[in-house]
């Protein structure tokens, strides 16, 4: 079992900054904004003041840190959605190095903001509220699928230095 979380910590670490990388190529190549993970740590500051859904998440009151809040509950995410990763993986018999369960897996991860944390933003479900919703959601769809190749490669390369 603490294999197993630590293995989910070096993943999602992994996975996580596979997918912060590709955000910035996207936005310097082709100037493709990404989340602003400041509303991330307003939201959860929120959250813990018992507000969890907003008109808009842009007019709620600032908080305090809510920047450094939000990239470490973007990383606290991306090890949790690893940990389900492994332990599902775990529990089907299934290899960790499969690419295509891996990409496929990071790709339904986008339902956690499709469905929990747009919604309670004041986008609503899948940013159905938002000018442009579809390429609200294939960004969100990419940056989801990107996690998904970046969990893949993290434990292709932790079996390569560890076996």
């Amino acid at each position: 079992m603490l294999q197993m979380i630590g293995l989910s910590i070096i993943a999602g670490l992994g996975a996580t900054v596979f997918m912060d990388i590709w955000s910035e190529c996207l936005k310097r190549i082709f100037g493709v904004q990404s989340l602003n993970y400041g509303l991330v740590g307003r939201w959860v500051l929120h959250c813990l003041q018992g507000e969890i859904f907003h008109r808009n998440i842009m007019s709620a009151k600032p908080k305090n840190l809510e920047g450094v809040v939000g990239w470490i509950a973007h990383y606290l995410i991306g090890v949790l959605f690893a940990l389900s990763f492994i332990f599902l993986t775990h529990m089907v018999s299934s290899s960790l190095l499969n690419p295509w369960l891996a990409i496929f897996f990071g790709t339904l991860t986008v339902c956690f903001p499709f469905f929990v944390m747009q919604p309670c933003f004041g986008m609503g479900i899948a940013a159905s509220k938002v000018p442009r919703a579809n390429i609200a959601r294939l960004k969100s769809l990419g940056a989801h699928t990107s996690f998904g190749v970046g969990l893949y490669l993290t434990l292709l390369c932790i079996s390569i230095f560890y076996t």
